[in-house]
């Protein structure tokens, strides 16, 4: 079979490989059919964030059942699944408790796609045949009336922006949000969080980008939020939100979004900061500002984001380029903010 290896910024081929094999009565063979790009998949493609090669790519996606060992009672050969991009069990007590991202039978962040990050054995999603080792808790059935390659990066991006808004309003329906967005930030995710936020009922949605890639303004606007185009010394903040989410991925959006927070407030920063980043402490303590960081538990959000699907969330404007599965390579080797790649056949 073949895969899609990253051997380093703008270096992306194709490999001939063997083909994995059903390793357990509890596992499932999957042949992806759409797969994006992640956000730091962009960032690693451009040379921006050190991940060194090579690996086999790709994180995100939805694929077809081939085969199943014989305890998977959950799909089927021939379902379209969404593969999340952890490995989990299950079984264990934090997947019990949602937190798949930190699944305890396996190594910490063993995941697909993400090379030295994730584990190699498990290999990426840019590839014939996918070995999924606990089909019935990692594979999620995609609805008919879901589009695969308007929703690949249900695997993770999804996920990661569903939790920076998806809890705060279902405690506080309407609330107000902040997103606060940047050049190095997660843009994707970003711009998801503004997508089911409106979806969602938030009474207000606020974009605010200190960039300058005006395509991220415009897909937020598409969504329904009002844009704020900042200067470049970014200020010290720009109202009062409930719930607030540092996309931007810079010392300065992320004190933006903090100095935002209102009273009793939650701020959550999808964003990789790979230095130590001084924060307002003594403002966030007296305003009792919560912070949230880490990374997100895709397969134990994934039931609420079909749920913000079904509530008229689209995801498709983030997506900037479509490209055959053939043409994978050419089109990662200069990614744009978020490639779908998909088989036409």
């Amino acid at each position: 079979m073949r895969r899609l290896m990253f051997d380093g910024p703008g270096r992306t081929r194709w490999e001939e490989v063997e083909e994995p094999e059903l390793s357990g009565p509890a596992g499932a063979l999957v042949r992806p059919i759409a797969v994006a790009t992640c956000d730091l998949d962009v960032a690693v493609l451009r040379g921006s964030y050190p991940l060194p090669g090579p690996y086999p790519l790709g994180h995100e996606g939805v694929a077809e059942v081939v085969a199943v060992g014989d305890e998977v009672s959950r799909v089927a050969p021939g379902d379209r699944v969404i593969v999340p991009f952890q490995i989990s069990c299950g079984q264990c007590a934090p997947c019990l408790r949602g937190r798949t991202g930190n699944c305890a039978a396996h190594a910490l962040m063993s995941s697909y796609g993400l090379g030295p990050l994730g584990g190699q054995q498990w290999g990426g999603l840019l590839a014939d045949l996918v070995l999924v080792p606990h089909a019935d808790a990692m594979l999620v059935p995609l609805p008919d009336t879901l589009d695969p390659v308007a929703v690949a990066s249900a695997s993770d991006n999804i996920p990661d922006a569903w939790r920076t808004v998806g809890p705060g309003l279902a405690e506080d329906p309407g609330a107000e949000v902040l997103v606060v967005g940047g050049d190095a930030g997660p843009c994707s995710i970003g711009l998801y969080a503004v997508g089911i936020a409106v979806a969602l009922g938030a009474s207000r949605v606020v974009y605010a980008d200190a960039g300058a890639n005006p395509t991220r303004g415009s897909v937020a606007e598409a969504f329904g939020a009002e844009v704020i185009g900042l200067a470049d010394a970014p200020r010290r903040k720009v109202g009062s939100f409930p719930i607030t989410v540092d996309a931007s991925g810079t010392p300065e959006g992320l004190r933006l979004a903090l100095d935002s927070t209102a009273l009793d407030g939650t701020c959550t920063s999808p964003s990789i900061y790979l230095t130590d980043v001084e924060l307002p402490l003594l403002r966030m303590y007296s305003r009792g500002c919560t912070f949230v960081t880490g990374r997100a538990h895709a397969r134990g959000t994934l039931p609420a984001v079909l749920e913000a699907f079904a509530s008229g969330f689209d995801p498709s404007p983030v997506t900037t380029t479509v490209a055959r599965w053939e043409d994978a390579a050419q089109a990662l080797n200069s990614p744009s903010m978020k490639t779908v790649v998909h088989r036409t056949s």
